[in-house]
């Protein structure tokens, strides 16, 4: 099961002892990597921790870009914020021993996917009245929005999640995204009309299931 991540959510993994970063959509935890090679070649990655460095290499084969150095008239890494862990130096006469698996290409390194697109939705306790409006990836099946609502209750497990349709009470499935389950987002929408995208949030309604003749 893929996990999807927030841009946010990323962006605060960004210093040595928790560092991740996004490549071509796969979002690694290279903390680890960081621990273990201390120093200089550490310095760009930490710098780039909680964004993006999809542009240091190629989409379609994820390997590192390379360009001609137009001095010496060879093909050497392109590296704009400086060389990196498990890369070769770009000087051929600076022999090291090659890396068999550079991290970029380890999977192990790989803690899920960002999201294309996020929404934020309405939670509503139809037991306890409280709401909570959180983000959440488009991606995301609502056993995962179930388990991003642990923060505010942790027993949402035992809640049936419900939404409001044409004035009936249309119970959610567990494995199906918000989309797939007839809920779309519409921020879009009231962003262009000037109208308070929160004014308008999908309004989720969860039933503890020992009180589900309230539904």
């Amino acid at each position: 099961m893929v996990k999807y991540y927030t841009q946010d959510e990323i962006a605060v993994h960004n210093h040595a002892d928790d560092c991740w970063v996004i490549i071509n959509e796969n979002v690694y935890n290279i903390t680890e990597l960081i621990r273990e090679h201390r120093g200089p070649l550490a310095v760009p990655l930490v710098e780039a921790g909680g964004t993006s460095i999809s542009h240091w290499f190629n989409s379609k084969t994820g390997d590192l870009k390379k360009y001609i150095d137009p001095v010496r008239n060879i093909e050497v890494p392109y590296t704009p914020e400086g060389r990196f862990i498990h890369v070769p130096p770009s000087d051929p006469e600076d022999m090291i021993e090659a890396v068999p698996l550079p991290w970029w290409k380890d999977s192990r390194y790989i803690v899920g996917r960002v999201s294309k697109k996020t929404m934020k939705i309405k939670v509503t306790n139809m037991l306890t009245r409280s709401e909570h409006i959180i983000k959440v990836c488009k991606e995301e099946t609502l056993n995962d929005i179930k388990e991003r609502y642990y923060e505010y209750n942790l027993n949402s497990s035992s809640y049936t999640w419900k939404i409001l349709n044409d004035g009936k009470f249309v119970t959610l499935k567990s494995e199906l995204t918000l989309e797939e389950n007839g809920i779309r987002d519409e921020s879009e929408d009231f962003i262009k009309l000037g109208v308070d995208e929160e004014a308008f949030l999908p309004n989720l309604l969860i039933y503890y299931n020992d009180d589900l003749h309230e539904a």
